[in-house]
């Protein structure tokens, strides 16, 4: 780690606390949560002996968590534990119960454990006191919004020049340069872990910007119209070269124009149901290799063979390490490498025979079924009682807008985690946002006002108290 590295992980929690000064204090969370995705290193931080790496996910979360004690303590007493937070406490205390079951001892559970709580749980719970209301959520939608814009001229330069940034400004490249090599030229990856990670990040802000436009919640953003910034970011988003990405893109599109034009959130829940269906049938070995080479053949047939191989290669090592999976199939192997399927080579070194690409398959050897269901359901469940509550002909409405366009986006992501492990923060702050927006019931008074007459009565009649 270079010194301008260290510089910019010690400098963000006082430019946390400064943001609480200066902003109003969602506003302030919002700025520095996710400026602290997009532009600090990567790779970079401070081990700690018994404690979890300060990292670019606990730097924002402890300089958020320090400027509320500081500056807006009360907000504390806002949260109460309903019971759609028990998904995520099942999730952050898995690696506990995976170690002791390994006899890899408490002290090995009790760091895996905070660690997962300070990745996923914080930004969960900041999500659950900060943006647990329609204006909240409009407000993270915007900062999504917002931050894939402030990328578009790093992208372009990237996709131009090749991705030098993360080198130019943090003095080394933090992963494969091969990688960034795609359909001949240049896939950005700025200062994010990969360009698949860019890829799904443009994806989710250009969605938001298109559906906040059309549904007529924002007309134009520094003075520049709407019209002009959600194609140049939909442009940026095809030239970052994420094949998945764009996939994810389309389905958020069918989803979220399904329910404008047919008024049906069938696509959604669909995808949803497919989510949770995919992972039961090859966590179960249900998933036959006939099942394997139709979607194979499919994949071949809609994009090209480069995907389909790819995707096959996905499937092949997923069934190797799903078999190794099955055998701790409750609470996985643990960490410590133990869930990787290897051989070894004429050196006596031992040797990955499949790879471990996906979020999903990770979890499944890691932390079995309780961790897989418990993170997809923390993650997934908030979404779907939200669109259980307000149906699908509502969500073009500017105040239920902003809440359904995150909402889609956490599931296109869980769904690009079947493929991949690109892991954003962001996505558990929208998770814990909409959680919080269900277990307090939102603002009646907002929703008669915002809502047709309809909804409000069979929103009164599920609330009988807000009557």
């Amino acid at each position: 780690m270079t010194p301008q590295a260290q510089l910019a992980m010690l400098a963000w929690i006082p430019l946390l606390l400064f943001l609480f000064i200066r902003f109003p204090v969602q506003k302030a969370v919002v700025i520095g949560f996710i400026g602290a995705w997009l532009f600090l290193p990567q790779k970079a931080g401070f081990s700690f002996v018994g404690l979890p790496d300060y990292s670019r996910v606990s730097a924002a979360s402890y300089g958020i968590l320090l400027a509320t004690c500081i500056f807006d303590v009360g907000r504390f007493h806002s949260f109460k534990f309903g019971w759609l937070d028990l998904p995520m406490l099942i999730w952050c205390v898995s690696p506990l119960a995976s170690s002791l079951s390994n006899g890899l001892g408490l002290y090995d559970g009790l760091s895996a454990t905070l660690s997962e709580t300070v990745q996923w749980g914080f930004p969960y719970f900041l999500g659950r006191i900060y943006f647990n209301d329609f204006k909240g959520l409009r407000l993270l939608a915007m900062g999504i919004f917002l931050g894939g814009m402030v990328y578009v001229p790093l992208c372009l330069y990237e996709v131009r020049m090749s991705p030098q940034l993360h080198n130019m400004v943090y003095g080394y490249f933090p992963h494969s340069f091969l990688q960034t090599m795609r359909y001949d030229g240049f896939r950005p990856q700025v200062f994010m872990q990969h360009g698949l990670a860019v890829g799904v990040w443009m994806m989710a802000a250009t969605l938001v910007g298109i559906w906040l436009w059309q549904a007529g919640v924002i007309k134009q953003v520094w003075g520049i119209p709407m019209k002009w910034l959600v194609p140049l970011l939909l442009i940026t988003f095809i030239l970052c070269k994420s094949t998945g990405a764009w996939l994810l893109c389309g389905f958020g599109l069918v989803i979220l124009f399904a329910a404008r034009w047919l008024r049906t959130a069938l696509p959604l829940f669909l995808l949803i149901g497919g989510i949770f269906c995919y992972q039961f049938y090859v966590a179960t070995g249900q998933f036959t290799p006939q099942q394997q080479d139709q979607l194979i053949s499919l994949m071949a047939q809609t994009t090209s063979e480069e995907r389909a191989s790819s995707l096959e290669f996905r499937f092949d090592a997923e069934q190797l390490l799903g078999e190794r999976a099955r055998q701790r199939i409750i609470f996985g192997w643990g960490g410590w490498g133990r869930n990787r399927v290897t051989e070894y080579n004429g050196r006596g070194e031992p040797v990955d025979v499949a790879v471990t690409d996906s979020f999903w398959i990770i979890t499944f050897g890691t932390k079995g079924l309780v961790g897989v269901f418990s993170i997809t359901a923390a993650l997934l469940l908030p979404v779907v009682i939200l669109c259980r509550r307000y149906p699908a002909q509502y969500w073009f409405n500017p105040k239920v807008a902003p809440a359904i366009a995150v909402a889609v986006t956490v599931t296109l992501y869980m769904n690009d985690s079947l493929l991949n492990a690109m892991f954003n923060p962001v996505f558990p702050l929208v998770s814990g946002g909409i959680a919080g927006m269900v277990l307090q019931g939102q603002d009646m008074k907002v929703q008669r006002r915002s809502l047709p007459r309809g909804n409000v009565r069979r929103i009164q009649q599920r609330h009988p108290s807000s009557n």
